[in-house]
């Protein structure tokens, strides 16, 4: 049987080693985290002997990848050129500061186009990671599907594509299925995953698929709301969630609860995952 790679958002205000070590307790093997404030600002600095301390643990424990969240005021295709500055600037900042913690994931939500249309917004998406991405660096970036809220972009696969082929160095590249976003965008998790996941092959490419945000939803499928739910307390339900983390296709995945938990709940919700997974016996 394979193991399943999960976690939660847990908080970075007391650095690295804090979290490696209250991701274990809840028998967590991997967990995101905000960059920074999720509404923005400074970053604090990189503490060099907490990262050395939380690498030797990463690596005693075997952690799988961490799922690094960018803030949500980042927004690539702002009307505004000073908000689009700051989103370049703190983007680039980020993936310099997630070098300290090699070969991990930077996630993002590709952003709102505030009335310039979608085209236009996956251009400006585009720009931006032209001017930030390079060769050298190890953090694979990745675009998260959206659930179609206002002006979002990224509430189709094709949206995603179509963000991915404009950007040179494509192979820094990834993608992060929400599966309380794609549900209220419309895609049937609940009754037919592999047609969904089908689709995303088709669409994008199931090698882009690095990790996935595990969350039930408070509302029905396409409702384009994006209110997450506590696993098995919402529209998607226990059952359709315990077959995305059993997917033959998704099951090696770093699975990530976004759900609205403490400590406690999280632990709750990993180990009744942990035991689907055993249940299942893939």
């Amino acid at each position: 049987m394979s193991k399943l790679h999960i976690g939660c958002h847990l908080s970075n205000s007391k650095g690295y080693l804090a979290m490696g070590k209250e991701a274990l307790e809840l028998d967590a093997d991997t967990f995101a985290f905000f960059t920074r404030n999720p509404r923005g600002g400074k970053a604090k600095d990189i503490d060099t002997k907490d990262v050395e301390s939380f690498l030797s643990l990463y690596n005693e424990h075997g952690f799988a990848k961490l799922v690094a969240h960018a803030p949500y005021t980042l927004n690539p295709c702002a009307a505004k050129e000073n908000l689009r500055e700051f989103a370049r600037d703190t983007m680039a900042d980020d993936i310099r500061r997630l070098e300290f913690t090699p070969n991990n994931y930077y996630n993002f939500h590709p952003g709102s186009h505030v009335g310039q249309g979608a085209e236009a917004g996956i251009d400006l998406i585009a720009d931006l990671l032209n001017t930030v991405l390079y060769p050298e660096q190890t953090t694979i970036v990745l675009l998260e599907t959206m659930a179609g809220k206002g002006s979002e972009v990224g509430r189709t696969f094709e949206e995603i594509r179509a963000i991915i082929d404009k950007v040179k160095l494509g192979d820094k590249l990834g993608v992060c299925l929400d599966t309380c976003h794609i549900s209220d965008a419309g895609y049937d998790v609940i009754g037919n995953l592999d047609g969904v996941l089908d689709e995303f092959d088709r669409v994008i490419g199931i090698g882009r698929l690095k990790a996935i945000h595990l969350n039930d939803s408070l509302n029905p499928p396409a409702s384009h709301k994006d209110r997450h739910a506590r696993i098995g307390e919402g529209h998607i339900g226990l059952e359709a969630l315990s077959r995305v983390i059993n997917h033959p296709k998704l099951k090696d995945l770093p699975f990530i609860l976004e759900t609205p938990n403490e400590h406690d709940g999280y632990k709750k919700e990993i180990a009744l995952l942990r035991a689907e997974r055993e249940k299942a016996g893939v």
